[in-house]
């Protein structure tokens, strides 16, 4: 089989490296980059992300990675986000007070971590939901966190749910530093994870190896 296609987004900051050194490792072939077209046509578009929530969102929009997003979702098209390329998805972002308007593809707020030691750094396990394709077989492995902030509730969970054909609801995976918050999320074309697997060792490597596995 053809090895499928990816796009790491390249915003302008962030180590992105070791996010294309895994994929690479798993069997995709990847390509860094901002240009619109490459991420438009790719079979999945990875964004990365570290350090402030409204810093990312400033690179985002800077290379038009917002519409890029929100076009390949509504094609369909996979989009994996991670660490602070999960947080953007969410409406937005709350960090010393200053509101951040994120890419609202899911509601809810990202703010800082109620918890006695902050940033919430090292390896923690996590509870995924029944039926999740990227922890399958994971469920009692470890994954790396690094992070301050998080989705500590999940709106979208909570909304009902109408009309004749009810959309699937979205598939969270909790963990726990301080309280629970949203470790990772599936949702249809759009899949996110709050750790980063590329430094999760085997169990990382699992997970992006099953993410390529639903673009085929």
């Amino acid at each position: 089989m053809p090895r499928p296609r990816v796009v790491v987004l390249d915003y302008g900051f962030g180590n992105v490296r070791s996010a294309v050194r895994a994929l690479e490792r798993v069997g995709a072939q990847v390509e860094l980059t901002a240009d619109r077209s490459a991420a438009a046509e790719a079979d999945g578009l990875v964004v990365p992300g570290v350090g402030a929530f409204a810093a990312v969102m400033a690179g985002l929009r800077a290379v038009g990675g917002d519409r890029i997003v929100d076009r390949r979702l509504t094609g369909g098209r996979p989009v994996l986000g991670i660490c602070v390329g999960m947080q953007v998805m969410f409406a937005e972002g709350v960090e010393h007070g200053q509101r951040t308007e994120g890419l609202g593809q899911w509601p809810g707020v990202v703010d800082r971590l109620e918890a006695p030691v902050v940033p919430h750094m090292g390896w923690a396990t996590v509870a995924p939901p029944a039926g999740s394709v990227l922890f399958e077989g994971l469920a009692d492995e470890r994954f790396y966190f690094v992070h301050s902030y998080a989705a500590r509730s999940f709106p979208l969970l909570d909304e009902p749910v109408a009309g004749e054909h009810p959309v699937a609801p979205p598939l969270v995976t909790w963990a726990d530093h301080g309280g629970r918050f949203a470790a990772a999320v599936e949702n249809g074309p759009l899949a996110a994870t709050q750790f980063h697997p590329e430094k999760s060792g085997d169990a990382g490597a699992q997970l992006l190896s099953q993410w390529l596995g639903t673009l085929r």
